[in-house]
């Protein structure tokens, strides 16, 4: 019974939300296109000797310090394209599933 019951309570749960990391590196986003839900974060790491941003128009703005991390948590499905505000050639695209 205490498994079946552990089972149930497994089934029940939530998914856990993930962590989903992108490397600036050498003005690049990578991976530049990526696939998440709502609740999970995406986490930048920026390798390069400046700061970048990732932003969406009208939605998030991430600023990105040089050697330094900056992320953002996933509140509604949808699709988002963001860009560097600094280098707009920096582009990124991310599907957000509910």
């Amino acid at each position: 019974m205490a498994l079946l019951s552990l089972a149930l309570a497994l089934i029940a749960s939530p998914a856990f939300a993930a962590t989903i990391e992108i490397t600036i590196d050498k003005l690049v986003f990578s991976p530049a296109n990526i696939q998440a839900k709502v609740g999970d974060t995406i986490e930048w790491t920026n390798k390069d000797v400046i700061a970048h941003t990732a932003t969406v128009k009208g939605g998030w703005d991430v600023m990105i310090p040089a050697k330094s991390k900056g992320n953002v948590t996933l509140k509604a499905a949808g699709t988002a394209d963001y860009f560097c505000r600094f280098h707009p050639n920096m582009k990124g695209h991310v599907e957000v599933a509910p």
